[in-house]
């Protein structure tokens, strides 16, 4: 596609936004594309090695903001980071990744090179939820120490990784993140309950956890998982404990999420707790 543009704004010599005729505002990335270059000038799609549409006025205002307060060089190494997270993921990135993990890795490189380091309470529900972001966000990491020489904690492995899920997901991070607190503390409500300790990398936890990220989904699509009235009686017989403590945890997700939970979760988180209940 060798349409011209407009350049609108020069934000350095490796980014500019243009007039684009039919998306309004492009942004156009690579190595020298803004060097000497003026606004209402014209340039070749071409040029770019990426573009990407800035729709949301406060993100286009958070990118121009951030973009002074760090290296052009970084700019080029975000640029191969994207392109590797989208090849591997297999398929298009939502555009606001652009501006969200450009943001999170240009500030968290300042924070370990400073020697900050915030905690990450949800890594293992996380790395549960996603395997496939995690696996990525690892390879990220690795890319930063193997071009930047910086060594992450491991915690920013799961906040690399959020940005990836939210990325391929109409989900804001906000959103994801509460989730991930409701599933932490729908755990925390088990092993008070049951006085266990979970084990975070058994299989029976990894279950126990995508089963309640996927009854937290299927909330809120008004979706239920069958009507089952024989075997609810029997598990509520045979399993008092699980049962009750199952419809607690509904509870909790319903005050939670403000939405009513499908009583037929019960059945399935009652055989969930009674596996680590074996387990324990």
């Amino acid at each position: 596609m060798d349409e011209m543009l407009t350049i609108d704004k020069v934000l350095n010599n490796n980014v500019l936004i243009a007039k684009h005729p039919s998306y309004e505002e492009v942004v156009l990335i690579g190595k020298g594309i803004g060097f000497s270059k003026k606004k209402g000038e014209s340039i070749s799609f071409n040029k770019a090695d990426k573009t990407f549409l800035l729709k949301n006025e406060n993100e286009k205002e958070q990118y121009v903001n951030l973009l002074p307060h760090i290296e052009e060089g970084f700019i080029d190494f975000m640029n191969d980071l994207l392109h590797h997270i989208e090849s591997r993921m297999g398929q298009g990135l939502n555009e606001h990744i652009h501006v969200a993990l450009t943001d999170h890795l240009a500030f968290a490189l300042k924070r370990t090179q400073k020697n900050m380091q915030f905690a990450n309470p949800f890594l293992p529900e996380i790395e549960s939820l996603y395997p496939k972001e995690y696996q990525i966000a690892l390879e990220v990491v690795t890319m930063v120490y193997d071009q930047l020489g910086v060594q992450f904690p491991e915690g920013e492995v799961g906040f690399i990784a959020l940005h990836i899920h939210s990325s391929v997901t109409d989900k804001t991070l906000r959103e994801i993140n509460r989730h991930n607190q409701l599933i932490t503390q729908l755990v925390e409500i088990v092993e008070e309950t049951m006085q266990v300790k979970i084990d975070k990398q058994s299989v029976d936890y990894h279950r126990l956890v995508q089963h309640l990220h996927r009854a937290i989904d299927r909330v809120y699509q008004d979706e239920n998982v069958g009507d089952e009235i024989r075997l609810a009686k029997m598990l509520k017989e045979e399993y008092p404990v699980c049962y009750n403590l199952s419809w607690k945890l509904i509870k909790v997700m319903q005050k939670q999420l403000n939405k009513p939970v499908d009583e037929s979760e019960a059945i399935y988180l009652t055989i969930h707790l009674q596996r680590l209940t074996n387990k324990s």
